[in-house]
């Protein structure tokens, strides 16, 4: 006996859904056929690879190791019919784009309808959450790139620099500054920084910049999007670093005073990732150059414009918006 396609997928499916019946749904198939399966490869490998519970199964040893092997078995086929599908034409079929939270609702809006004019013949499936599940589903080939804050540092993983988003320190309006200040750390020692809950690179980052390696040296304030977070700072409950990319959208009808950072101004490196071995890198690249278009032409290409207009003229921009 061999160890069969139809195999590996049934025994991927029962691994992360680690119930029979529910996995056997997920490959449409009968639960016994789907059984039946799973224990023919546990007799053709020689290996116990699950255990039988009460409330579904888990996985053995062997069976943990076994289903990462599977997964990247699996990840190399679906490159295999990718790269036959799509090495002709660019962006075409589907495209599993996964995009981190603190970026999706500030970019994708002018790039979305770039991509869809572009590549009409384009099946998008979008996946946005934190970068940690992101980099474990490329790897495991559930998405086919990434849009997110770089470095990611993983020898399986490929990068592309798209460009550099600023952060900003953002205050009450009512904590009205001068004109030509520039803000640095020094502003926000025994201030309450609001951040984005634990597991959000954009936290991770404010933290480094502001130097405080103890959590707990700071009041924070724990959040899943900046949305909230803008509304504590305008109402008064604390300061936070705000990412330039999110300005136009999460200023506007806020009461801040939004200051940016003297020189060299800390900011986040944007860019797209990729397993290294896929054969789509040439869509990949042109994803990137639609982001890039998207990025220097959206809400905040005019904002961007009076930012360098002023730094030619000699003077520290100081935004008040409300």
């Amino acid at each position: 006996m061999s160890v069969t396609f139809k195999q590996l997928r049934y025994f991927d499916a029962l691994s992360r859904e680690l119930h029979f019946g529910r996995a056997a749904e997920a490959c449409a198939v009968t639960q016994p056929a789907l059984s039946m399966q799973i224990n023919e490869l546990e007799l053709t490998l020689g290996l116990t690879l699950v255990e039988r519970t009460r409330n579904g199964v888990r996985l053995t040893p062997k069976g943990e190791e076994i289903s990462t092997r599977v997964g990247r078995i699996l990840g190399d086929v679906r490159e295999l019919v990718s790269f036959a599908h799509h090495s002709n034409r660019v962006l075409t079929g589907s495209l599993r784009f996964g995009v981190i939270p603190s970026i999706a609702p500030y970019l994708l809006p002018p790039l979305l309808p770039l991509l869809r004019d572009a590549y009409p013949d384009l099946e998008l499936h979008m996946r946005e959450t934190q970068t940690s599940n992101l980099v474990e589903e490329l790897l495991e080939g559930k998405l086919d790139v990434l849009l997110l804050a770089l470095p990611i540092k993983h020898p399986d993983i490929e990068e592309l620099k798209l460009f550099e988003d600023p952060f900003l320190l953002a205050l009450p309006k009512q904590r009205k500054q001068s004109g030509r200040l520039r803000a640095t750390k020094d502003m926000i020692e025994g201030e309450k920084l609001l951040l984005l809950e634990e597991g959000h690179c954009l936290r991770d980052q404010a933290l480094t910049y502001c130097s405080l390696k103890q959590v707990d040296a700071v009041n924070t304030f724990g959040a899943s999007s900046l949305g909230t977070i803008v509304e504590m700072v305008s109402a008064g409950f604390g300061i936070t670093l705000l990412p330039e990319l999110s300005l136009a959208m999460e200023e506007r009808g806020r009461d801040l005073t939004v200051i940016r950072f003297a020189d060299p101004e800390p900011s986040r490196t944007v860019g797209l990732c990729w397993r290294n071995t896929s054969p789509r890198k040439d869509d990949f690249r042109e994803l990137g150059r639609l982001a890039v278009e998207a990025w220097q032409n959206g809400p905040l290409a005019k904002a961007r414009a009076l930012h360098e207009s002023n730094k030619k003229a000699g003077f520290d921009l100081t935004a008040e918006t409300s």
